[in-house]
């Protein structure tokens, strides 16, 4: 792995941070959360159209830039420094590599040149609060979130022509404005039960979506109410890949929000830095004081140990003589780790302020927060990690294996 950017990874980065300063101020942010899509339509469409991000890693035949994770990792970067809300995270690392790699050539054909242009948005819904497991994150993907045979989730009924789909999915990022829902289903009964993908319209009949209060404002959810809804199933009727195209946009997913969480502990780190610089206590700086110097030096050591395990974690996803599962969840784990510190220094050494409800540091530590809530915990991406590496079975390769996670 080279760690050093190419020109056009740099041009790439500064392009993006280019379009989101403009768009910085925290009454930006909270005045697009505000708003039915629940992000800053003028805002996606400098991304969409004048960026292409959507179709950053997307290939070239079907609109796309043919880029890598890589470059949509460090889009992802300077996206966090914001917190930017949009629904790139739901389209472009979610759907459009399930659209990618199991969707039939017309499918591929109909939508990906649609989501590569930011002219359609999608969403992957999942049953109940599993999406970490779903994705592979938390543990295998094969386990219990996938139904195997059992009531609730989603349940999808073969039709004349179609599939029926009728059930009930808690918490889809993006799920009330995506044009394009990839719903996961059970079928074939309690003997045979299986998880298949569905595509469903946002103006389907018989679906009801409703956006939810959640504890990060930044992460748009929604709950789906499907009640015989018509849907096509992605791909042909085999449906043997889905888990494990499941788990594999999970690395991709994990590294691109490992990314995500590295630039918005940076920003926090850094905006906590130009206030100990000002404010004066004892007639000096706060920041002269050898104890905050010590805190920050610690928030300062984790950001960069993040940023370089997230970096990693992009690489190897894109690198196919890498094995997978080769350091994503331990990267999402160390950034988290390394964004809630980072917010909770914030909020300490900016004073009484910090503790407000106007004050930009609670939308650091919320979006720490609610991205352990979806993807994690920390804990158990680790445990999971270390399970995939053999760190804890006697393997004897797992010394070996556990430095290629790590």
């Amino acid at each position: 792995m080279d760690a050093a950017c190419t020109v056009e990874q740099d041009e790439i980065r500064r392009a993006v941070r280019e379009v989101v300063t403009k768009r910085r101020a925290a009454e930006g942010v909270r005045a697009a959360v505000r708003t039915p899509a629940g992000y800053d339509a003028a805002l996606w469409d400098a991304l969409a159209g004048r960026l292409g991000l959507p179709g950053l890693a997307l290939p070239e035949e079907h609109g796309g830039a043919g880029c890598g994770v890589t470059e949509l990792a460090l889009a992802g970067e300077e996206l966090g420094r914001t917190l930017a809300p949009s629904p790139l995270f739901a389209t472009a690392v979610l759907a459009a590599p399930l659209l990618l790699g199991l969707g039939t050539a017309g499918q591929r054909a109909a939508l990906l040149p649609r989501v590569a242009s930011g002219d359609l948005t999608a969403a992957l819904a999942v049953p109940g609060a599993a999406l970490g497991a779903a994705l592979g994150l938390t543990g295998d993907n094969r386990g219990a979130w996938a139904g195997g045979g059992r009531a609730g989730g989603v349940q999808a009924t073969a039709a004349t022509g179609s599939w029926r789909l009728y059930g009930q999915v808690d918490q889809v990022l993006d799920g009330h404005s995506a044009g394009l829902l990839l719903v996961a289903a059970h079928t074939g009964g309690f003997a045979r039960s299986r998880t298949l993908l569905f595509l469903v319209r946002g103006d389907a009949p018989g679906l009801v979506r409703t956006r939810r209060t959640a504890l990060d404002e930044t992460r748009a959810q929604a709950r789906l109410e499907l009640r015989d809804v018509e849907a096509e199933l992605l791909g042909d009727s085999a449906g043997d890949d889905v888990l494990p195209a499941l788990a594999d946009v999970g690395e991709r997913a994990a590294a691109v929000l490992a990314a995500e969480a590295v630039g918005a502990a940076d920003e926090a780190l850094a905006r906590t830095l130009g206030h100990v610089e000002e404010r004066e206590q004892f007639g000096r700086p706060v920041g002269s004081f050898q104890a905050v110097k010590h805190r920050l030096a610690d928030v300062y050591v984790a950001v960069c140990a993040a940023r370089s395990a997230a970096y990693y974690a992009a690489w190897a996803a894109g690198a196919a003589a890498v094995p997978a599962g080769s350091g994503a969840g331990i990267a999402l784990a160390c950034a988290l780790d390394a964004l809630r510190t980072a917010a909770s220094e914030a909020v300490q050494l900016h004073g009484g302020i910090g503790f407000t409800w106007e004050h930009d540091a609670q939308l650091f530590f919320k979006r720490a927060s609610g991205d352990e809530l979806l993807f994690g915990p920390a804990h158990r991406l680790r445990a999971h990690a270390a399970e995939r590496a053999g760190l804890f079975t006697g393997h004897p390769d797992a010394v070996a294996a556990a430095g290629a996670a790590v």
